[in-house]
Formats: structure tokens, C-alpha cells, sequence
């Protein structure tokens, strides 16, 4: 009799413990101490801190528990091993390649949302918006002001600057830096030659034929001379390969050098160092005459979406509504968007004032409706492919034939993303 009370008391014990089990504030369940949980993750590095502090603050004041989470890996990579282990976040934050290859599948429709009537860099597949755009990027040559007039004596005004021979002139006097990084020879700079055409999936189409030999293309020839002129006026132009990018920014930042190529996101490396505060972006100038040397390359940089799965309740998606429009309409958002983490807002009702000069920059062109919109469907590899090659042409190993052939073999069986 004995055994026998022992052992249903034994299993009441197990059947209690399977029932704590599942009902310990998991991600499934979407709540934590009797509120909604919701994660985000961030794939931008730069802005880590600040989201960990925002979710925090975010938490105590909505009665809403935020985690942020990061990951160095690639972005599709590390999503698809959340999916697999069906545990995805509530919000992801990636680039606008993910969300073509991603949404439909992965995503709610945002449409009815109250932001998506203040942006023009929402992301829309087949009529439904996916995408919501964190901050605006853009590209082009980054100036300091001081360093070039200590170098000519003269003022520096960049919209002078309009021509390959422009550049060069003043190039000679005060020097350049370049990155040797793969994204930003590859994924930036090459980006820009793809960008830069009317089409650019006809363009690339075209080489991927044979009917667009791009040793050949103007575009591509009048982008590789202004390349040129930050090539030969480096600062690291004999061992160009080994220059660091934090070395590289400091000359810049600090007046050792005047130009060098890049985008806003720099300033999180420049405003480490002591600054000049006579900086910004200008666009890359060429010989083209086409309009191109008066617009930045950039638009909509990094997105937000939200899971549809089963594996997120609706409780936990109203709250990632919730988030994505305190971002855009309350007062603590914008703040956070544009002085915490420094970013260019992409909204038109967020009106407070960039601080950082290359994002006052940003914002100039963006508001003059002068940016060149981001080709956003290379493949995963172009950047590291394709940076690989221009490494070569950077440090002199090839010339511009064979950088433009290498390409070309490269293009022969990559296929762009889908959109």
C-alpha cells in the first residue's frame, strides 16, 4: 500500500514539473512574469550599447520586456539557424536584400501602419509592406574641410568639386586615404559603377551575356579614374593592402589627410578621435556629365521586420508594433534614433536636428531628393569575391583590364537576389 501512495505521489511530482516546465515564461508562451516578451535582433554593431540601454529604459516604462540580441555572423545565416530551432525573433533587423529573400515567408504585412505614409524607403513586395527602415545611409567621398585648407589656402566648398580633374587638383596637395576592406571596395565602391546606371539589372544582366563588355563601359572607366586619383595620393599607397581602417580614419579625422571614400556610418569610427569639425560627404565626381557628381549613392539602410510564425504570439507582435511606431511618433524614440544612436532618420516627421557632420550631410541630399538609390540585390559573395579582385587592382597586382575581366568571370554564374 505503501509503494502505492509512493509512487502517485511520485508521479503527481512529475506531472507538476512537466507543467512548470511549459509554462515558464518561454519564448513561446511570449511572456515573462506575467508581461509580453518580445527580442529584437540588431545587426548593426555600431549601435549595440544603445539598444541594450533603449530596451532597458523601453521596458521599465511600457511594462514590456525587450531583449536585444547581436551576432557577427551573417545575417541570412544566423536567422536561418533561429528559424531551424524554431525560435525566431520578434523583430529582426536586416539588410533590404533580406527582406526580398526573407518576408514573404518570415513577415507581416505592415501596410496599415501609421509610418509607412512618413518614409519613402519602406520596403513593399506584391503590395504589402514588409520593411521598415531604421535610418538612412549614403555613400560618396568623405572631406575634411580644415586639412584641405591648411593644404591650398583657400576655403574648401565641395560643390566645386564636379570632375575627376577637380579632385585630383586638390588631392595632390592634401592626400587621400582608402579602405582595403572587401565591403568597401566591393560592396560600396564596385556598387556604384552597377548604381550609377539607369538600369542596373540590365547592366549586370549585360555582363553576365557578353553584350556589355565592362573594360569597355563608360560609367565603369570614368568611376575607376576617380578610383585612381584616391589610389595614387594615398597616404598607405605603398603598402596599401596593410593600411588599417582605424589608422585611415584617424588621418582623416584629425587633418593628416582630406578625402577618403565611404559613408555616414564612418563618423561612429571619426568621433573616436580628435575631430575636425569641418567635415562631410560629398558624391563622387566624374567625368560622366550625367548628373551623378551632384548626388550621394544611399536611401533606406537596414530594416526592421516582424515574425509571423506560430512561434510568436499576436500579443507579441502588437508589441513589436508598438515599438516600431514609439521609434517614428514619440518624442523618446526619435531622440533615440537620431542623437543616441546617430543616425539619419528616414522619416519625414522626425525633424530634430543631425548632429554628426556626415549625417547632416546625408540628411542635405536626402531632403534635396538627391540620392542615387542602393542596388540592394547583389549576391551574399559579391563583396567578398569581387573585394578580393579590386584588393588586387588596389595594391598594383593587376590593372584595370584584368580587374574588369576577373569580374566579368565572376559575373559568368552569380545570380543577383530576388526582388
Amino acid at each position: 500500500m505503501k509503494k502505492r501512495v509512493l509512487a502517485i505521489l511520485l508521479a503527481l511530482v512529475l506531472v507538476l514539473a512537466l507543467a512548470a516546465c511549459s509554462n515558464g515564461g518561454s519564448s513561446d508562451s511570449g511572456s515573462s512574469g506575467g508581461k509580453t516578451a518580445i527580442t529584437i535582433f540588431n545587426s548593426k554593431m555600431e549601435i549595440q550599447s544603445q539598444m541594450e540601454e533603449m530596451a532597458k529604459k523601453y521596458s521599465e516604462a511600457k511594462g514590456v520586456d525587450v531583449e536585444v540580441y547581436y551576432s557577427s555572423d551573417t545575417v541570412a545565416a544566423h536567422l536561418s539557424t533561429r528559424y531551424a530551432s524554431n525560435d525566431p525573433y520578434t523583430i529582426s533587423m536586416v539588410d533590404a536584400k533580406d527582406v526580398y529573400s526573407l518576408a514573404k515567408e518570415h513577415a507581416i504585412d505592415l501596410s496599415d501602419q501609421d509610418w509607412v505614409k512618413d518614409t519613402t524607403q519602406a520596403i513593399a513586395i506584391d503590395g504589402k509592406t514588409y520593411g521598415f527602415p531604421v535610418c538612412v545611409e549614403a555613400r560618396g567621398i568623405i572631406y575634411n574641410a580644415d586639412a584641405i585648407k591648411k593644404a591650398t589656402g583657400a576655403d574648401f566648398d565641395p560643390t566645386t568639386v564636379k570632375t575627376t580633374a577637380d579632385l585630383k587638383a586638390i588631392a595632390e596637395k592634401c592626400g587621400t586615404g582608402v579602405m582595403k576592406e572587401d565591403w568597401s571596395l566591393a560592396a560600396h565602391y564596385l556598387a556604384e559603377v552597377y548604381e550609377q546606371h539607369d538600369d542596373p539589372d540590365a547592366f549586370i544582366a549585360g555582363i553576365k551575356d557578353g553584350s556589355i563588355k565592362l573594360a569597355d563601359d563608360q560609367k565603369f572607366n570614368a568611376l575607376m579614374d576617380t578610383f585612381d586619383v584616391l589610389k595614387e595620393n594615398n597616404y598607405a599607397k605603398d603598402a596599401a593592402i596593410s593600411a588599417e581602417r582605424e589608422v585611415t580614419e584617424q588621418k582623416l579625422a584629425e587633418g593628416e589627410i582630406g578625402f577618403m571614400f565611404g559613408g555616414n556610418w564612418d563618423w561612429s569610427v571619426i568621433n573616436a578621435y580628435d575631430y575636425s569639425k569641418n567635415m562631410g560627404i560629398m558624391p563622387v565626381p566624374n567625368d560622366m556629365n550625367d548628373g551623378s557628381s551632384e548626388k550621394l549613392v544611399g536611401g533606406g539602410s537596414k530594416y526592421f521586420f516582424i515574425d509571423s510564425s506560430d512561434n510568436t504570439s499576436d500579443a507579441q507582435r502588437q508589441a513589436a508594433k508598438d515599438f516600431l511606431n514609439w521609434l517614428v511618433s514619440d518624442a523618446e524614440g526619435q531622440d533615440f534614433i537620431v542623437n543616441q544612436c546617430a543616425l539619419v532618420p528616414a522619416y519625414s516627421n522626425i525633424t530634430l536636428d543631425v548632429k554628426d557632420p556626415l549625417g547632416a550631410s546625408v540628411k542635405k541630399y536626402a531632403d534635396a531628393n538627391a540620392l542615387i538609390p542602393n542596388y540592394n540585390y547583389l549576391p551574399d559573395d559579391h563583396y567578398a569575391k569581387c573585394g578580393a579582385i579590386f584588393q588586387k587592382y588596389l595594391a598594383g597586382e593587376i590593372d584595370r583590364a584584368a580587374f574588369a575581366e576577373q569580374v566579368t568571370d565572376y559575373w559568368k554564374t552569380a545570380e543577383v537576389g530576388a526582388h
